[in-house]
């Protein structure tokens, strides 16, 4: 089959395809095992549990339609353990510490996780035998160095750094898939390693611990202002199905063309980086005002007061696109929560939401431009 060069998913790729994803019990986790399940993928999950209670994974069942691992990424042997027995063709690495205040009260066990977490994964991938393909290493926005902030959006040449444990964190785990591609990863027919950067993504289900949209939900769930700490920095706000689709799309072209293996970045279009303040008042309204914010004292760890991705080779080069702009996302956001709020099954819900992405997403106008032939996908 061609490619277009904006493209949907390749469902006969996906159908019956072994996939083993780690942090499936987190926000992102969870939502891309429901994707690949609706898809017919064979996923097997490899976490050591639920990251907050109430959660995505749970309201939506999501483990009930596949394996799991209970295993942190910080156990070598468990990792490899689950490797061998879910024999992956793809890998999507998502497991990891992704708050920055708490990596400010654990920087130890941020490093562990984010750093030795991931080289565990790929050493795993590494020895797991000839099955494992594609491997979609997930970072952040914040790998990129303190000096690429408010100078425009920022490409994947950038040089990588941070300031903070988790900025650090993440640029290293970068530094570490580049050095097992180079050195283990560099023959045609090996694993094809790749990192996706994506920043401030949001969507229904989440209740991470200091993020703007989960701390609403816990404002409009419990009556209480949402405590707002720097309503000036601007952000690349995204709908989680926008950069989920980004990593599959990755998978499949790793599959196909070595010349993948690199970095991408997932980020919205230039218009849906906003401030804190437009989205708090943007959501309030979509929301009927159901919740009120306030500014928090000034006892908090400086952060960038502007950001924003390049995500242009991912158009040109992987066909892909945001499917949801962040209006759309916002009225997405708040369809999923008031049906928790009414006890409503969020298993169908977020099936539901799925459905309406990948249709929507299909439905866009594709410009007439070549694709690459996806070889059939051979199978054990």
């Amino acid at each position: 089959m061609k490619i277009p060069a904006y493209m949907a998913l390749d469902h006969e790729f996906w159908t019956g395809r072994r996939v083993l994803i780690t942090g499936h019990t987190g926000f992102k986790g969870a939502w891309l095992s429901l994707w690949l399940q609706s898809l017919g993928a064979d996923v097997t999950g490899l976490a050591g549990g639920p990251p907050t209670t109430p959660s995505l994974y749970e309201l939506a069942r999501v483990g009930d339609a596949m394996t799991e691992h209970d295993v942190d990424v910080r156990d070598a042997r468990g990792v490899r353990e689950a490797f061998a027995a879910a024999a992956p063709e793809v890998v999507v690495h998502l497991a990891g510490q992704p708050i920055v205040r708490r990596a400010l009260e654990d920087p130890l066990g941020t490093l562990e996780v984010n750093v030795m977490g991931t080289a565990n994964v790929l050493d795993a991938a590494r020895t797991a035998g000839p099955d494992v393909r594609a491997v979609v290493v997930v970072t952040t926005d914040k790998c990129y160095a303190p000096a690429n902030a408010g100078t425009g959006a920022v490409g994947e040449r950038a040089p990588l750094g941070g300031e903070d444990p988790y900025s650090t964190s993440k640029a290293c785990a970068e530094l570490v898939t580049a050095a097992f591609r180079r050195t283990f990863f560099a023959a045609a027919a090996g694993p094809r390693v790749a990192t996706a950067r994506t920043g401030n993504v949001i969507g229904g289900g989440d209740w991470g611990r200091d993020r703007l949209v989960p701390d609403i939900v816990r404002a409009v769930e419990s009556g209480s202002a949402v405590r707002v700490r720097n309503p000036a920095a601007s952000r690349p706000w995204q709908h989680v199905l926008n950069p989920l689709s980004g990593y599959l799309l990755l998978a499949q072209h790793l599959w196909q063309d070595p010349a993948s293996a690199r970095a991408w970045n997932f980020g919205p279009p230039a218009h849906d980086t906003r401030s804190v303040s437009w989205l708090l008042q943007r959501l309030a309204a979509v929301w009927n005002g159901a919740f009120r914010w306030e500014q928090d004292g000034p006892s908090h760890p400086v952060e960038s007061t502007y950001l924003e991705l390049d995500a242009g080779a991912a158009r040109r080069e992987l066909g892909w696109r945001p499917a949801w702009d962040l209006e759309r996302a916002l009225r997405q956001i708040v369809a999923w929560h008031t049906a928790a709020l009414a006890g409503e099954d969020m298993r169908r819900v977020s099936l539901a939401q799925l459905e309406r992405f990948g249709a929507e997403w299909s439905a866009q106008p594709q410009p007439p431009r070549p694709g690459i032939a996806l070889a059939p996908a051979a199978r054990a």
